[in-house]
C-alpha cells in the first residue's frame, strides 16, 4: 500500500519541495543554454558555462528559503503562492544576468532572462500536476468523497476553498437559488441551478449535498431539506465557519458517511403509489412519535397529504422536538399537527384522543428497545411493550378505528433476550385481536436494524471514531440485517395498504452484514485507517468487548418457513399460526400478576413457557484482541 501523503514529516516534506525546485533551477538554465545554443543565435561554447550551475543553484536555494517557497502547503496552492514563485523567478533572472555580467560566469548575456519564464513554468506546472493527481487519484487513502455545494455566496466560497485542502471530499459542482449567479465561475466550477441536483445524483456524479447557507432561517432551511429529501444522496447542512472553528475544523462537522455506503446492497424502491391513496387525506396517529423510526414515520407521512397527524409521545422532550421540527416543515400545506403527551399503558386517554381526532389508522412505534437495559428491567419491558400494545390495540378497536399497524423486530424471533421476547408476545397480542375482530385491520411489520437509529450502532461508531476510538464491537463474527430510515418508515406505511387482518410483513433484505466490516468501513468512509497488527501505524483501532447479555451472534427474521408474496416483489407476508385465544389470555393474566408483584423471575418463567424458540443465550468468552 502506498505510504499516506499526511504520514510524512513537514520538514522532509519541505527538503523535497526545496530539492525540486532545484532541480527547476536547473533543469530550466540547461534548457536555457540549448535553445540559445540554437540555430536561431550564434552557438557558444558549453563548457565555457560550467560555473553557471552551481553559483545558481546556491542562489536559487539561498532564494527560495529566503521567500518560504519551501514552507508553501501544496494543498493551499492559490494566488499568492503563484506569486512568491513569480518573484523567485524574476530575483534569479535578475541576479544571474547581473552575475554573469559582473564576474563573466560563461554563459551568453541572454541565458539568466530566458531561465526566468522556465524555472517559473517547471515550477508551479510540476506542483499544479502533483497536487492534481494527489486530488484525482488521492493516493495512499479512500477515493474522496464527490459532492455539490448548495449556495454561492460568502460561505459557499469559503467552503470551496476549505475542500480544497481536503482529500476526502471533493467539490464537483456549485448550485444557487438566485438566477443572476448562473454561469459565474468559483474556483473552475461553474454555478448552476439547484434543478441539476436531480442528474447529478442520478448519474452518481455526486453522492452527498452540502448546504453552505448558515444564515438561513429555519423555516426556509426545514423547507430546502424536505425538497431535498427525495434525491437519492445524503444532503447535510454546514454550519458557520465561527462553530467550524469551535468545534476544531471542517472534518469535525462534516461525516463523510451515508447509510447507503453502509447497507451492503441496494436500497429497495417503496415509493409507489398505493401508499399515497391509503393516506391521503386520513387522521393519522403515531405513538412513540419522538423516536427514531416515530420521527422518520412523521416525516414520510407528511409528505403523503394526510388531514392531520397526531403525535402522541411519553418524552416531553421527544415530542418538542419532532414538533418544532414537523410544524416547519407543515408550514405551507393544510396538514394539522397535533401533539399529544401519554403513555400507550393509558388505555382511557388513548380512547379518548382516538375518538376526539377521529383517527383512521394507528402506527405503533412505541416500545423500549435497548436490550442490555430491557434485559434488566424486566418487568417494565413487559409492561411497556406487552401491555402497552394491548393498551392501544384495544383502545383502537373500540374507537372503530380502521387500521393499526405494529413495529416489531427480527430479534422477536426465536429470541434470546427479554427485549425480543416482549416484542414477540406484543405480536401474539396482535394477532390475538385480529382473530376476533372485524372492525379494525391490524398488522405487524418486523424488520432488521435501522441505521443510524438511537439504537443503531451507527451513532456509537460514529462518536467513538470523532473521539479517536477504539471503536467497540461485541463478537468477531456477530452480524445483523440492515435497512436504511427511509425504507423502514415506508415499509410500516405499506403494510397499512396492503393489510387483510393478522399479517407479518417482512422485507427481503438481503444478506446480513458483519458488525466489524460496517466498523471498518466507517473508519474508512472517515478518511482514516484501521490500527491492528498488521497496520500497526493506523489511525482507530476495532477492539472486542464480547457479547453483551441477550445478545446473539445472528438474527433470523421469520419463526416457520412459510413465506406468501405481496404486490410489491420485495416485501414478503409471514404465514405464521396464531397463538390459541386462551393461551393468550393466561399468559396476560400471569404476566399482569407478574408485575403486581414485581417478579422479574416470575415474567421470564412465562416468557420461558409461551415464546415459541426462546432460550438464554450461552455466554461467549470476551474476545478482547484488536483487529
Amino acid at each position: 500500500m502506498l505510504c499516506r501523503v499526511d504520514d510524512i514529516p513537514r520538514g522532509l516534506k519541505r527538503l523535497i519541495i526545496l530539492g525540486f525546485d532545484l532541480g527547476c533551477v536547473l533543469l530550466a538554465l540547461w534548457l536555457a543554454l540549448a535553445l540559445r545554443m540554437s540555430d536561431i543565435w550564434p552557438a557558444p561554447n558549453l563548457a565555457d558555462a560550467g560555473a553557471l550551475f552551481p553559483v545558481m543553484a546556491g542562489l536559487g536555494a539561498a532564494v527560495l528559503l529566503a521567500l518560504g517557497v519551501p514552507s508553501l502547503r501544496l494543498s493551499a496552492f492559490d494566488a499568492d503562492a503563484m506569486s512568491k514563485h513569480g518573484l523567485a523567478a524574476l530575483t534569479l533572472a535578475g541576479l544571474g544576468t547581473a552575475l554573469n555580467a559582473g564576474i563573466d560566469l560563461g554563459a551568453p548575456r541572454t541565458v539568466p532572462a530566458i531561465f526566468g519564464p522556465l524555472f517559473f513554468a517547471f515550477s508551479v506546472g510540476g506542483k499544479l500536476g502533483v497536487l492534481f493527481g494527489l486530488r484525482r487519484w488521492n493516493w495512499g487513502s479512500a477515493p474522496p468523497v464527490p459532492v455539490a455545494i448548495y449556495g454561492a455566496g460568502a460561505a459557499g466560497l469559503q467552503l470551496l476553498g476549505a475542500l480544497n485542502q481536503v482529500r476526502t471530499i471533493r467539490a464537483v459542482a456549485i448550485v444557487d437559488d438566485n438566477p443572476a449567479l448562473h454561469g459565474m465561475i468559483m474556483n473552475g466550477l461553474r454555478v448552476q441551478a439547484p434543478a441539476m441536483l436531480g442528474e447529478l445524483a442520478e448519474r452518481g456524479t455526486i453522492r452527498r449535498v452540502l448546504i453552505a447557507m448558515p444564515s438561513l432561517p429555519d423555516a426556509r432551511r426545514a423547507r430546502l431539506l424536505a425538497r431535498l429529501d427525495t434525491l437519492p444522496c445524503e444532503v447535510q447542512v454546514i454550519p458557520g465557519y465561527a462553530e467550524i472553528i469551535e468545534k476544531g475544523g471542517l472534518m469535525q462537522v462534516l461525516h463523510p458517511v451515508s447509510a447507503d455506503d453502509l447497507l451492503g446492497r441496494s436500497t429497495v424502491d417503496l415509493d409507489v403509489p398505493r401508499i399515497a391513496r391509503v393516506y391521503a387525506g386520513a387522521s393519522i396517529l403515531i405513538t412513540g412519535a419522538g423516536g427514531s423510526i416515530g420521527s422518520e414515520l412523521c416525516r414520510q407521512v407528511l409528505g403523503l397529504g394526510p388531514r392531520r397527524i397526531v403525535l402522541y409521545e411519553q418524552s416531553e422532550y421527544a415530542l418538542y422536538a419532532i414538533d418544532r421540527e414537523l410544524r416547519a416543515l407543515a408550514e405551507d400545506t393544510p396538514v394539522e399537527i397535533v401533539s399529544l403527551l401519554g403513555s400507550v399503558c393509558d388505555g382511557a386517554r388513548l380512547r379518548s384522543v382516538f375518538g376526539r381526532y377521529a383517527v383512521d389508522i394507528v402506527l405503533h412505534a412505541a416500545a423500549y428497545k435497548h436490550v442490555p437495559i430491557v434485559e434488566e428491567n424486566e418487568t417494565e419491558g413487559v409492561r411497556n411493550n406487552v401491555f402497552g400494545t394491548l393498551s392501544a390495540a384495544e383502545a383502537a378497536e373500540a374507537a372503530g378505528v380502521p387500521h393499526f399497524v405494529m413495529i416489531s423486530t427480527d430479534k422477536a424471533v426465536r429470541p434470546t433476550n427479554v427485549m425480543g421476547a416482549t416484542k414477540r408476545m406484543a405480536e401474539m397480542v396482535v394477532q390475538d385481536l385480529a382473530s376476533r375482530t372485524r372492525g379494525t385491520c391490524f398488522a405487524m411489520v418486523r424488520f432488521g436494524n435501522v441505521l443510524g437509529s438511537s439504537g443503531s450502532v451507527i451513532p456509537l461508531f460514529r462518536e467513538q471514531i470523532a473521539s479517536g476510538g477504539p471503536v467497540t464491537v461485541t463478537h468477531p463474527d456477530v452480524t445483523r440485517y440492515f435497512m436504511t430510515m427511509p425504507e423502514a418508515a415506508r415499509l410500516v406505511l405499506l403494510a397499512g395498504s396492503y393489510a387483510t387482518g393478522g399479517d407479518t410483513f417482512v422485507l427481503d433484505m438481503g444478506q446480513p452484514v458483519r458488525i466489524r466490516d460496517l466498523a471498518r468501513q466507517m473508519i474508512e468512509l472517515s478518511g482514516l485507517t484501521v490500527r491492528c497488527p498488521a497496520h500497526p501505524e493506523g489511525d482507530i483501532e476495532i477492539r472486542y468487548t464480547g457479547l453483551r447479555p441477550g445478545e446473539k451472534l445472528y438474527e433470523e427474521l421469520l419463526i416457520g418457513d412459510g413465506m406468501l408474496p405481496t404486490p410489491h416483489p420485495k416485501i414478503l407476508r409471514a404465514d405464521e399460526a396464531c397463538p390459541p385465544r386462551l393461551e393468550v389470555a393466561a399468559l396476560l393474566r400471569e404476566l399482569r400478576q407478574a408485575l403486581e408483584t414485581q417478579s422479574p423471575d416470575a415474567a421470564r418463567r412465562q416468557i420461558e413457557r409461551c415464546v415459541e424458540g426462546y432460550h438464554r443465550p450461552i455466554p461467549a468468552a470476551a474476545n478482547v484482541a484488536a483487529e
